[in-house]
């Protein structure tokens, strides 16, 4: 019985994802935009908050305080969406225009 079961065979044929979609193109844009913006944004708070603490007459007191008490995550926000800005352009290979 168990031979018999073993001699049926299955054919499955190559499945090949297709990317082509016409809305792949507007999602890629999408998000290289949000991804764009956010990694623009969190670029200039860091800046921000490193010439707050580093230059004492440049920003009042409670502007030096919010540094103080934010750069380290502003810091792990760029380096996170560093990483998925690079990740995303890896694996879309999309061009940001930079």
């Amino acid at each position: 019985m168990y031979q018999r079961l073993a001699s049926f065979t299955v054919n499955v044929p190559d499945i090949e994802p297709d990317f082509s979609a016409p809305w792949m193109q507007g999602l890629q844009t999408i998000a290289s935009y949000v991804l764009g913006t956010l990694m623009i944004v969190v670029l200039i708070l860091l800046m921000v908050a490193g010439a707050a603490l580093a230059f004492r007459g440049l920003a009042s007191d409670r502007v030096r305080t919010w540094a103080g008490e934010n750069i380290m995550w502003i810091f792990i926000a760029t380096a996170v969406l560093g990483s998925a800005s690079a990740l995303f352009q890896w694996f879309i290979g999309f061009d940001f225009g930079f």
